[in-house]
């Protein structure tokens, strides 16, 4: 999936005319190449392995950009980051989490479900994006 996403980047940043740098070309590398989530801190640490003494705001900068322009997710309960691997962008992510093996799936329901979208409204609250983390076993780790 790294090389796809990176060619994919380099076309978004050139057709929004954003910067691909270095530092977020290869955080985007890092976290994309990753079978699980990292941490800001892990990427940090992998970033200095290409990038000579990165600073921890080079990692955050990077992290913040992939994340607004939904590259990457950030799994809130365990705070870590994972790349995107829907072809689209959405407003709304779902990951099913193993407590075992640490396997994160995403779910891919670009909308919010009918009853938290009616709750909303009913509440007259407008949703600008949401996540919903379901923690569990994989199939995996279930049959071990």
């Amino acid at each position: 999936m790294s090389k796809a996403i990176l060619t994919k980047a380099a076309n978004y940043c050139e057709t929004n005319k954003y910067r691909f740098t270095e530092p977020r070309v290869e955080v985007l590398r890092i976290i994309s190449s990753s079978k699980t989530p990292l941490g800001a801190y892990e990427v940090l640490e992998k970033l200095g392995k290409v990038i000579k003494n990165p600073k921890p705001p080079t990692a955050y900068r990077a992290i913040e950009f992939w994340q607004e322009n939904h590259f990457i997710h950030r799994i809130e309960s365990i705070n870590a980051y994972i790349a995107c691997d829907a072809g689209h962008r959405h407003k709304g992510s779902q990951f099913m989490i193993c407590d075992d093996c640490g396997d994160v799936t995403e779910a891919h329901l670009c909308d919010l479900p009918k009853p938290l979208k009616d709750s909303a409204t009913k509440n007259t609250f407008t949703p600008s994006r949401w996540n919903l983390e379901i923690h569990g076993q994989c199939r995996k780790c279930l049959s071990i």
